[in-house]
């Protein structure tokens, strides 16, 4: 009988080679597989719907409870998603629905909280009293006045409170409206005085007979915005400080021009302190000076009285020069005493005549208005620091600094002196003073890595979701999935260990060109057969059933 052994491997008929490779893993490489795959789906939904989230945009903001609440269930019936934003004072919707969500929410009445005006007056129903319409027209007015402060770009929020009292028949007892304005201003921004003058001339504007004094502006902090009538020179004083510090910088400039050219820029230091008048002086004069000029006098008035009854008396006495010459004309100068009149003569001190002469002159008279200007200089003082001229040493290399000889110094102090115009009477002070300056050593921090910039970690919390969920994919794919799939793909063999003897591998024919068994050997017992045998059974059962199969089939 002429038999040969084959090693063949009986494996089960499957449709494809995908549930072929599935079916050659064990149930635990099946399980691993599987949840592999699950996560990988995982994955992908998660970065799919990530990716397909809408853009959130600010539907309303500062709700109370109340509005919130409404807003909420009414976006739930609607179904439009939402998500709370800065602890729940903010809703959120997505950007492309924004505008119609809140024309929406408008035509419903919300939010209720929100600011209304004369549209009040709308909803006046008969049988309303007296009372009920002025404070509804109140209640409006306020709502328009708020609205219109709201508008400003500082203001956040604002509240308008108007006081309107009853109007009588007396005229003398009626009393004036007021008014008091609530403002609260977007974080770092600011009112000036103008702009808080325009919210005051707005409301006073607005109500009937109402004074601008009457209006008060404050703030959420409680500050009074709008100035006190007597406080109406706050301006002005901040007006006059900030004309001194004009005066201030223009000197210590001046200055600087001045000394840069001899020190190098950057060696000099000036500050300069100007006390300035702000005093308006108003001084009038009236000046009473004769004949102003060397001009002559002008006659204002002259009066002449003349009074004689009796003949002038022959002349009498020795004949003569002097009896026969008349008596000279009476003068009075404007200036000076007055001169002797001519000496009369005997006869005409025996006449009865009487003479009287008034003359009024005009007296010059001059009235001088001065008025000071404001904001003169009452006092300059000017402190200038120069640092010590730099060099470098001959022997060792390295950089000096040398003090600047007093010569040049006194140089230096006498052109600040001509630079801010000193004057010794004014008061004026100049004091430059030598000395090295410190240097500053740039600082030894390292800029902050670009991991702690903001910027950056505010990428990096936008990236780290998508980022983690990547690599969360990556490591099921290579730590899970992949090793079943190469399991899969190749096909399971069985170990085949060296056999101590030779045993038989297959049951092949002859003419095939197989390995057949040695001859066996004549001295063998058939014990040592039979272990053999047994031996071969228990290493290659496979090659021992195909035997049996021949035998069954009578192929041997």
């Amino acid at each position: 009988m002429s038999t040969t052994v084959a090693d063949v491997d009986f494996q089960p008929v499957h449709r494809n080679a995908l549930s072929a490779g599935f079916a050659r893993l064990d149930n635990a490489q099946k399980i691993k597989l599987g949840l592999g795959a699950l996560a990988l789906l995982a994955v992908a939904l998660a970065l799919f719907f990530m990716g397909r989230q809408p853009e959130m945009r600010v539907l309303y903001a500062n709700l109370n409870d109340k509005d919130g609440g409404a807003i909420v269930a009414q976006l739930s019936q609607m179904q439009v998603p939402y998500q709370y934003a800065e602890g729940g004072g903010a809703i959120m919707v997505p950007a492309d629905k924004v505008h119609d969500v809140r024309l929406r929410l408008a035509s419903q009445g919300l939010p209720k909280g929100s600011v209304s005006g004369f549209e009040l007056m709308e909803a006046n129903r008969f049988g309303m009293t007296q009372f009920q319409e002025r404070l509804t027209f109140q209640r409006g007015l306020e709502g328009e006045l708020t609205r219109s402060i709201q508008s400003l770009s500082s203001v956040q929020a604002a509240r308008v409170h108007l006081a309107l009292p009853n109007q009588n028949g007396f005229f003398r007892e009626q009393q004036k409206p007021s008014a008091s304005v609530l403002l609260t201003l977007h974080p770092g921004r600011t009112l000036d005085k103008a702009q808080v003058a325009g919210i005051v001339h707005l409301v006073a504007s607005s109500v009937p007979e109402m004074n601008p004094k009457s209006v008060s502006v404050v703030d959420d902090a409680g500050s009074l915005l709008s100035a006190a009538p007597e406080g109406q020179s706050q301006g002005m004083d901040l007006q006059r400080l900030q004309y001194t510090q004009q005066i201030e910088q223009l000197y210590t400039r001046r200055i600087l021009d001045m000394i840069e050219p001899l020190v190098g820029v950057g060696n000099v230091k000036a500050q300069v302190s100007a006390e300035m008048d702000f005093s308006q002086v108003e001084s009038t004069s009236e000046l009473h000076k004769p004949n102003q000029g060397g001009e002559p006098g002008t006659v204002r008035s002259q009066q002449i009285v003349e009074d004689g009854t009796a003949a002038l008396a022959q002349p009498a006495g020795v004949p003569g020069a002097t009896t026969n010459q008349p008596p000279a004309t009476g003068t009075a100068p404007i200036n000076g005493a007055a001169a002797p009149l001519g000496v009369a003569s005997a006869a005409d001190k025996a006449g009865n005549q009487r003479r009287e002469s008034v003359i009024n002159y005009e007296v010059d008279k001059t009235v001088k208005v001065v008025r000071e200007a404001t904001g003169t200089v009452k006092r300059l003082t000017a402190a200038v620091v120069v640092n010590h001229r730099g060099g470098t040493d001959p022997k060792s290399g390295k950089p000096t600094s040398t003090a600047i000889p007093p010569e040049q110094l006194e140089q230096m102090t006498a052109l600040v002196r001509e630079t801010i115009g000193f004057s010794k009477d004014r008061g004026d002070s100049v004091n430059l003073v030598n000395a090295p300056f410190s240097e500053n050593k740039p600082s030894d921090e390292a800029p902050p890595a670009w991991w702690m910039q903001s910027d950056n970690q505010d990428l990096l919390r936008e990236m780290a979701f998508p980022a983690g969920m990547v690599l969360l994919g990556l490591v099921v794919l290579m730590g899970m999935v992949r090793p079943g799939l190469k399991l899969m793909k190749t096909p399971a063999t069985l170990p085949r260990p060296e056999p101590a003897v030779p045993q038989l591998n297959a049951v092949l024919n002859e003419d095939l060109g197989r390995p057949a068994l040695p001859e066996p050997d004549p001295v063998v017992t058939p014990d040592k057969r039979l272990a053999d045998a047994k031996r071969l059974a228990l290493e290659n059962p496979v090659a021992v059933a195909n035997i049996v199969k021949g035998w069954v089939n009578g192929e041997t």
